[in-house]
């Protein structure tokens, strides 16, 4: 079997592969991310794109290359990730007692093969009151997430199906591990495709 790389540092990434029992290794994509708040699910694409083939340039072995982009969309605009504690609560102030959406695109190259998909999850916040955004920020500090939370900082596997009162999500329709960034089931998917597993 060939390599598997990870052209990501995401630390949420990693942590899913490791729990779907997929040896690889990180290499981390040097391409410098451009930025869009009008929504288009080609930008996505041509992003987790061309992290894979930076990579996949990079690296001197024979081996499969997986990447990732991420983004959260309310109202056909995508939420970023937030500069400071204004932008991540003005965020998630927008997105309370709302439905919104986490796309992930997904890219595998193996040689000439190169495959993208994207993968949709609906996420409903329950109604949220200014100081228990203000609490989250500072206790969980979001900055490097799109859309100003992580999902997995108020539900898990177990408890997504009936989120705690706490909970700012209230409801969820799609693959729980997409709103974490990697939809593991479309990456092995892609995987058996190309005969990488």
């Amino acid at each position: 079997m060939k390599k598997i790389v990870l052209a990501s540092k995401s630390p949420r990434r990693k942590e899913l592969l490791k729990k779907a029992k997929i040896n690889f290794i990180v290499v981390e994509s040097k391409y410098k991310e451009e930025k869009s708040e009008k929504f288009d699910k080609n930008f996505i694409k041509k992003i987790s794109d061309c992290k894979a083939q930076d990579v996949a340039q990079s690296i001197d072995f024979d081996a499969v290359v997986l990447s990732a982009d991420t983004i959260v969309i309310l109202d056909s605009v995508c939420l970023t990730k937030p500069r400071n504690e204004n932008e991540a609560f003005f965020c998630l102030k927008k997105l309370s007692n709302r439905w919104h959406t986490v796309i992930t695109a997904t890219t595998v190259i193996d040689g000439k093969q190169k495959i993208t998909k994207t993968t949709e999850t609906k996420v409903k916040f329950r109604n949220l009151n200014d100081d228990e955004i203000k609490k989250y920020i500072k206790d969980f500090k979001p900055f490097d997430k799109a859309g100003s939370y992580g999902i997995q900082d108020f539900v898990d596997e177990n408890t997504v199906k009936n989120p705690p009162e706490t909970s700012f999500i209230e409801k969820i329709e799609g693959p729980y591990d997409n709103v974490m960034g990697l939809p593991v089931e479309t990456v092995k998917d892609m995987l058996k495709e190309i005969n990488a597993i």
